[in-house]
């Protein structure tokens, strides 16, 4: 660094008049390392300026160049960013801020005390030194960075005191009395010499003139002690007069003390004695509505409900230290034992009461929706029940395991009640989905068990939700509602059991409605029966539920009571957990039978899987904005798993089914069957599933089957024999493309593309292959002047080529005369008309491509004549305008 110095100050600073002071090495931060010196300088001329320089090496490297420069005084703020840990990184305030980092902390550290001595020596203004060190700033700037490269011996910048305003007037004054303070300072110096000398002459004479005042001084103090030891005796002899008087004051004081405390000690006794009877005390009213109160009416059971809670707070009244072992208390506690224990006792009795005539009442209105699609509402029940909410709430708290058993009791019962209402409105279902109106009469007349509809449908009714009955069962309720509709067939939409080619649109309408209504009646009550669950067992309502089927199954076997001791309220998480264990244990039976519905409908047509799909989709949705978790939203959530499931099922067995057609040897194949039903499958799906949340199962499954037609389309081409293959493919890729064309279905553009292309092609091939019969030898002609072409013989040569000279071109024409092309073309149309089917109506389309096709030929002869045959006047015996002609003739009369 001392070589860089010297050659800064050689080079830049010295032919400038500058010494340069400090020097460090920096970069600017956060950027790439260009290394360049910032340099502290003055002049050497006065006044003195002090300036910060940036130094920086040219490109070429082989001389320093002087970049901008600063005056220190438009320095505002020194910023070292840390006063305490190493850190080279310092910030320079001027009218912008320079942010540098040092090559080493000992070169910044330096640089700032060289700085500030700069500022302190020749600045008025003061710079503002943040992050800085005060040790650093009191600190000597080391010789080596502050002496002057240019001599070595040249001042150093030192600290110094400056004058105030008085000193240098004082000065002045001085100087000013002496004529030669300024041109001969030594005899200036003398005469101050001398004047301190008489000074201190003056001050030793004053100190011996005051002798004689310090002896009276001392003779007064002197008599000022005697003073002070009369006032003492006399303190000593008041002193012991005051002692009696304080011993009778403190017998005085200690008796006060003891009348103190004992008031005192009366006063708490007294505030102890009223806190017992303010908090202990049972009113008589509320004592003889316990023992008893009547619980039926509305009126007794506000008056139990609040002697109830003066109870409970007599009962968990915070006792002071000590008021436990009073034989009173411990006797009112003990009687405040035995009443909640009566009580209790009379309240679970009554509730278990109240369950069971509630349940009888509910089970009178059963008759009047046997045969409605509807189910009871228990609003009324849950009305009643709701009375007594506070004081289960209160049995809750003070006796669980009473409450406990009281919510088992009620799981219990409502269990069964629930089940057999259930079970009956999906039995109402299924009579409504298969149209049996005559066993839904007998359902309402005769017992249950007796129920034809039941002894057709109880194999759908297994805890496991599997279809275990017979087909021939299932099938006589399928059939009974379909009337002259065919049986078993191989269609791609019937699933083996009915053709849904012939299932009415009304059926479908008519299942679509009864599904969704069973779902409107199921929704309002599980989320009733839950609303009144958290109501009247005061459980929290929850967000998330981690309980599983599994843990809720086993409230039977004793998880549901295990889970807490006698006595002792759950904790809120685990509350969150019974709301839904008690509705999956009252509400057993809705998945089952839900599962076994949709096995039903799906067995009475594969296409109810698509509403079922929707449907329950929608309900899903809906549940889950309510309460992600709750036992509706997780029970849909598990039955819309078996929906995608069947519906899923539904596209595979149509693809399956798309590969195992058979076509028909002896007829010409037409449109195929899985194409139409394509088109049937499309246009339904389509109606289901506009605006559904779940279209995005629709669009895979789209995908699937349009590429299972494509495949099975070509694969049913190959294997025609009657009807020629690019007939097959251009019929049904046209069905397809216009399918597709008319749906507007997104997700399948592309393949709708594909089989617009697909037809075209076909169709070009086919008109192609069969033009080539109406003028077999007129073609086989003109291919071997194109072969003599084709082979190097020119076309102005080919007519001297034997085989193909103009005598043999005449022949070859003069087989073809006008009426034998209109003949040869009739024939054509015969047979395009036998390959092409009825039902797509592409005979005027083929026909026009042909008629096209055929002219082109034409013409095509005609160039070869007019290039082969130059000048020979030969000409085809029929023109453009005859083909025009014959073929719309040949169309008309067909």
């Amino acid at each position: 660094m001392t070589a860089i110095k010297h050659a800064l100050q050689r080079d830049i600073f010295t032919p400038n008049d500058e010494r340069l002071l400090s020097i460090v090495n920096v970069c600017k931060a956060g950027k790439k390392k260009k290394n360049c010196f910032l340099c502290a300088t003055v002049t050497t001329e006065r006044p003195v300026q002090v300036k910060m320089v940036k130094v920086k090496k040219s490109d070429k490297g082989d001389f320093y160049k002087r970049q901008i420069a600063w005056a220190l005084r438009d320095l505002a703020v020194v910023d070292a960013k840390d006063a305490i840990k190493e850190n080279p990184e310092f910030d320079l305030h001027f009218e912008k801020i320079y942010k540098w980092v040092a090559s080493s902390t000992a070169e910044k550290n330096a640089f700032i005390s060289c700085i500030w001595k700069l500022n302190q020596r020749y600045l008025r203004k003061k710079i503002d030194f943040v992050n800085v060190s005060s040790q650093l700033l009191e600190e000597s700037v080391p010789s080596g960075e502050n002496q002057s490269v240019t001599g070595g011996d040249e001042e150093v910048v030192d600290v110094y005191q400056e004058l105030n305003a008085r000193e240098e007037q004082d000065i002045e004054i001085m100087m000013e009395g002496c004529e030669c303070a300024i041109s001969n300072a030594e005899a200036f110096a003398e005469r101050l010499s001398r004047e301190l000398q008489v000074l201190d002459g003056a001050n030793i004479q004053s100190i011996m003139a005051s002798e004689k005042q310090v002896n009276i001084l001392m003779k007064l103090l002197d008599e000022a002690l005697k003073e002070v030891d009369q006032i003492e005796l006399k303190l000593s002899s008041y002193e012991e007069m005051l002692q009696s008087v304080k011993e009778q004051m403190d017998q005085i004081s200690e008796s006060n003390h003891l009348i103190h405390l004992s008031n005192t000690n009366n006063v708490k006794l007294l505030s102890e004695i009223e806190f017992l009877v303010n908090h202990m005390d049972l009113a008589k009213g509320h004592i003889k509505a316990l023992q008893e109160g009547d619980l039926a009416s509305s009126r007794g059971i506000e008056a139990c409900t609040n002697a109830a809670d003066a109870l409970l707070q007599c009962m968990n009244v915070a006792l002071r230290p000590g008021h436990d072992m009073l034989l009173a208390v411990k006797q009112q506690q003990q009687r405040f034992s035995d009443l909640r224990e009566q009580f209790a006792r009379r309240l679970a009795s009554h509730l278990n009461n109240v369950f069971v005539q509630q349940g009888h009442d509910q089970s009178s209105t059963l008759a009047q929706h046997s045969v409605e699609l509807a189910l009871p509402n228990h609003h009324p029940f849950h009305r009643d029940l709701l009375r007594y909410a506070k004081l289960m709430e209160w049995l809750k708290s003070t006796d669980y395991g009473k409450y406990e058993g009281l919510t088992k009791n009620y799981m219990d019962y409502l269990s069964r009640l629930y089940e057999r209402e259930i079970k009956d409105f999906f039995e109402v279902a299924k009579i409504k989905m298969t149209g049996t109106t005559k066993e839904s009469k007998k359902f309402a007349t005769l017992p249950r068990k007796e129920s034809a509809v039941k002894q057709e449908t109880e194999s759908l009714h297994g805890s496991s939700g599997k279809l275990t009955g017979s087909t021939s069962s299932l099938n006589k309720l399928s059939v009974q509602s379909s009337g002259n509709r065919r049986s078993q067939s191989s269609s791609l939409l019937d699933m083996g059991n009915m053709s849904a080619s012939d299932l009415d649109v009304a059926d479908r309408t008519k299942f679509d409605k009864i599904f969704e209504q069973v779902l409107s009646e199921l929704e309002p009550l599980c989320l009733a029966e839950q609303d009144f669950i958290s109501k009247f067992f005061k459980l929290q309502q929850h967000q998330s539920m981690p309980g599983t089927m599994t843990e809720a199954e086993d409230l039977d076997g004793g998880t549901f009571s295990r889970q807490h001791n006698a006595g002792v309220p759950p904790p809120v998480s685990s509350e969150k957990d019974m709301i839904r264990q008690m509705m999956i244990k009252i509400f057993r039976c809705i998945e089952p039978e839900l599962n076994n519905l949709i096995a039903l409908g799906d067995k009475i047509d594969s296409f109810n899987s698509l509403y079922m799909l929707v449907k329950m989709s929608h309900h899903v949705w809906t549940a889950q904005n309510v309460d992600p978790a709750s036992f509706l939203s997780t029970t849909l959530g598990n039955v819309l798993v078996t929906v995608k499931r069947n519906f899923d099922k539904c596209i595979s067995n149509q693809i399956r089914q798309m590969e195992e057609v058979k076509i028909s040897k002896k007829s010409k194949v037409g449109i195929l069957p899985f194409v139409a039903e394509f088109e049937e499958f499309a246009g339904l799906a389509e109606s289901i599933f506009k605006n559904a949340e779940r279209r995005g199962d629709l669009d895979k499954a789209y995908t699937k089957l349009i590429r299972g037609v494509f495949v099975n389309v070509e694969k049913v081409a190959n294997e025609s024999q009657k009807t020629p293959r690019d007939v097959v493919m251009m019929e049904n890729f046209h069905h397809i493309f216009a399918t597709l064309s008319r749906l507007k279905i997104s997700c399948l553009e592309a393949e709708k593309k594909e089989a617009k292309q697909k037809y075209t092609d076909h169709l070009q091939s086919y008109v192609i292959y069969s033009l080539g019969q109406p003028l077999e030898k007129l073609n086989h002609f003109f291919e071997g002047v194109e072969a003599r072409v084709a082979q190097g013989i020119r076309e102005e040569e080919v007519s001297y080529q034997l085989a193909f000279n103009k005598q043999e071109l005449r022949k070859v024409i003069k087989e073809y005369p006008g009426k034998e092309v209109k003949k040869g073309l009739d024939n054509l149309y015969k047979k395009v008309d036998k390959h092409l089917c009825e039902e797509e109506n592409l005979l005027q389309v083929v026909w026009h491509s042909m008629q096209d096709e055929f002219i082109r030929q034409y013409k095509h002869f005609e160039g070869l004549i007019a290039r082969c045959y130059p000048g020979s006047g030969v000409t085809m015996e029929f023109t453009i305008q005859d083909i025009l002609d014959y073929c719309s003739s040949i169309a008309q009369s067909h």
